[in-house]
């Protein structure tokens, strides 16, 4: 959540206690791995946040017990290294089998904020792999290990990154790039494509496993009801809808929303060729291997919806009826909807709700595409207007090529903040708090990595210490949030990691 502290219970790794709770499944849900050996592994950074929410003690990370657990180098003493099998659609393909193919589980702990699974990513070859080495590159493992983080800030439901660790062991991709695993955390990895698996092998006893485990471990409160599976559904179908209304809101876009990437918590999974929005543009692709536009950014919530429905066809023999599965699919929209609208409501410091808000809004995002004003810069200066003072103005208008049709809508915006007498201090207050002044932009990333390769980590960690704290002016940083540079503008990423 959004300003969490965590209690700063001291614990050193090794006197960490992993359990095994997924192998509490039968063992056709995974395959025992060996993390692959990583020569010459060396800390580029470590989130302190998730550390403390692990009861870690950050500066263990600085040793080199730490660095060989967190690489797969060593493997503690409780832990039982997995990776799990799981199938799913690919841009609307079935796909088959697929797995963890570079991410093996070493287990989970207990902390004082419940209990997480610990996963190595990039940490080498499993049953999973197919083709690939089961490597990730430093490259992508940096922007994964920043999104994770920047997301928990913003108050976005995702996965967690504890470390991020390098090596100089060549890795092949389209060129030759060095070798990087990243630690995440989660309460569970399991992913719509968990239940798609079984589906699709007409094995209905262990999909009925999986989903009691599920609710036994992350929805008990849904044992008793007259359907669980259905309840089950519902809840996902919901979390869902939600939080891709705040990808939505917040201008941020996966890139994959295959079903495998798809998490059973509705949270952020798997970041790959992510981006968020510079300047707004209804249909942007933010993976350029995306050629139909299938995850570009108005596609999003229809995309989730698509998905909620491989996950109910999955379900349906444990549900029962296809009428009771649609049931459920319908609550998407409207829980989609709700969520967008209040938080879009919150993003223009609107606190009451009128029948016409709809029109203001459409016309706002019609004219932010129009001139492609920046996103966050806009929604963020948009706090400083005041409603009788039209000098507050400029700044704004400064971000538009049409100028006089933000003039337009500036007047109905103003007559809109005086329908419910809004206070310019107290809604700029509270527009801060949701309106971002720091994201994680392609360029900025790009410069991280560009240096990283070069042996200087120092711009990762500041980007970490900035993007924590989102919302906060943080004026040494004011460079951070300034328009993106003309090279840093359409930059392209790619699935390959």
């Amino acid at each position: 959540m959004k300003g969490m502290s965590y209690k700063k219970v001291k614990r050193s790794i090794d006197e960490v206690e992993f359990n095994n709770t997924f192998q509490i499944l039968p063992s056709v849900f995974y395959s025992h791995v060996q993390p692959s050996f990583l020569p010459d592994p060396y800390l580029i950074s470590v989130s302190e946040n998730v550390a403390h929410l692990l009861g870690f003690t950050p500066e263990h990370f600085q040793e080199s017990l730490a660095i060989d657990l967190f690489t797969g180098n060593k493997i503690h003493p409780a832990s039982k290294p997995i990776a799990a099998v799981y199938s799913g659609h690919q841009f609307g393909h079935w796909a088959g089998q697929l797995g963890d193919g570079r991410a093996i589980l070493l287990g989970d702990v207990e902390s004082e904020h419940g209990k997480w699974e610990i996963q190595l990513k990039g940490s080498g070859l499993t049953p999973y792999s197919r083709q690939g080495d089961g490597r990730a590159v430093l490259r992508s493992s940096i922007r994964e290990f920043l999104c994770s983080e920047a997301m928990e800030a913003l108050g976005i439901p995702t996965t967690r990154a504890l470390s991020l660790i390098g090596s100089k062991d060549p890795v092949y991709r389209e060129t030759v790039e060095t070798a990087a695993v990243v630690t995440r955390i989660a309460p569970t990895f399991i992913r719509f494509g968990s239940f798609e698996h079984w589906y699709y092998k007409q094995d209905i006893e262990h999909l009925k496993i999986l989903a009691d485990h599920v609710i036994e471990h992350f929805y008990p409160e849904f044992k008793d009801t007259e359907n669980p599976y259905k309840s089950l559904l519902s809840d996902v179908v919901k979390r869902t809808a939600e939080l891709i209304a705040q990808w939505q809101a917040v201008g941020f876009m996966h890139g994959v929303m295959n079903t495998d990437n798809m998490s059973i918590l509705g949270l952020t999974l798997d970041y790959g060729p992510f981006g968020f929005m510079d300047g707004f543009n209804q249909g942007h692709i933010c993976n350029h291997s995306d050629d139909q536009g299938r995850y570009a950014y108005t596609n999003q919530p229809y995309i989730g919806q698509w998905n909620c429905r491989v996950l109910a066809q999955a379900l349906l023999p444990l549900i029962g009826t296809v009428e009771e599965a649609q049931e459920i699919i319908a609550e998407y929209i409207p829980a989609y909807r709700g969520k967008y609208d209040s938080l879009m409501h919150a993003k223009l410091g609107l606190e009451e709700k009128y029948p016409e808000d709809q029109k203001l809004l459409d016309l706002l995002l019609e004219i932010l595409q129009a001139s492609r004003v920046d996103y966050t810069l806009f929604f963020r200066r948009l706090s400083d207007l005041k409603h009788d003072d039209f000098e507050t103005n400029q700044p704004i208008r400064d971000l538009f090529a049409d100028r006089l049709a933000f003039d337009d809508w500036s007047v109905q915006y103003r007559k809109r903040l005086k329908l419910e007498n809004s206070d310019d201090v107290k809604r700029k207050s509270a527009m801060n708090q949701v309106n971002p002044k720091y994201i994680l932009r392609n360029y900025l990333v790009q410069i991280a990595i560009e240096k990283a390769q070069n042996d200087d980590f120092s711009e990762v960690n500041k980007l970490l210490k900035i993007l924590e704290k989102p919302f906060d002016e943080q004026e040494e940083y004011n460079d951070y949030a300034k328009l993106p540079p003309d090279w840093g503008t359409d930059l392209n990423i790619s699935c390959s990691s």
